[in-house]
């Protein structure tokens, strides 16, 4: 059983966020249909996965804030929901970034974002490339106990694993098991990971790019990997 390595919890770790690119005109995987010709209410009302990506673009831009989050989180509660994986998956990833912002006064909002990430994998299991599945395996690695009902830090480590296992094309899941293995005292498995996003970090979302900058620093930098000795 691996235990948690004793280092003092911040949000910023936690949903920072999930590599997932935002995807135009998409909703689950779909394609959105088009509003009929004058339901201008209809092309005017954001969805929920609208509200999600704005707020990630401001993030990347480095234009958000405290407010911007809150405002984002106003927006997602007045939206009704479909029963779709978008939605599901956009009010955890939301919810994770309100609590980003209030630290450990955010534990309601951290279980509402594994609520929500429960319901969206149970929805579509590889919503966005596996985004609600990270979200979940991140969450509860790096959660204290107390916030998170379902699941423990094992358990987060086994599903970033298993996803990894199934999708190792995707490079966002590799910095996430990196990031578990670090946080979680045992930085040796975490090394083939960093080195595989290394080498393709430019197909890396921005968010997850600076993750990976973050996650080499605390290994020792570039050259203490020895990713050419293990061919990545």
């Amino acid at each position: 059983m691996r235990l948690r390595h004793p280092v003092a919890f911040t949000f910023c770790t936690l949903l920072a966020l999930v590599g997932c690119k935002p995807q135009a005109s998409t909703t689950g995987g779909a394609e959105t249909t088009p509003p009929a010709e004058g339901d201008t209410a209809a092309a005017e009302a954001p969805s929920a996965l609208d509200v999600y990506d704005a707020l990630e673009a401001s993030i990347a831009a480095g234009e958000d804030s405290r407010s911007s989050r809150d405002d984002a989180y106003a927006k997602i509660m007045k939206i009704q929901d479909d029963g779709s994986a978008a939605y599901a998956f956009s009010r955890a990833a939301v919810a994770g970034r309100v609590a980003e912002k209030r630290g450990l006064q955010a534990g309601g909002l951290v279980a509402e974002a594994e609520t929500w990430a429960r319901k969206a994998r149970e929805i579509e299991p590889d919503f966005r490339e596996g985004a609600a599945t990270r979200m979940l395996g991140t969450l509860y690695v790096m959660a204290p106990p107390r916030m998170v009902k379902h699941g423990d830090s094992e358990a987060g480590l086994e599903i970033l694993e298993a996803e990894v296992d199934a999708h190792p094309e995707r490079l966002e899941g590799r910095v996430r098991l990196a990031e578990a293995y670090i946080a979680l005292g045992d930085p040796e498995p975490a090394l083939p990971h960093l080195c595989a996003a290394l080498v393709g970090r430019e197909a890396i979302a921005g968010s997850e790019r600076g993750l990976l900058k973050r996650l080499i620093d605390e290994a020792g930098g570039e050259e203490s990997l020895g990713c050419a000795v293990m061919g990545e």
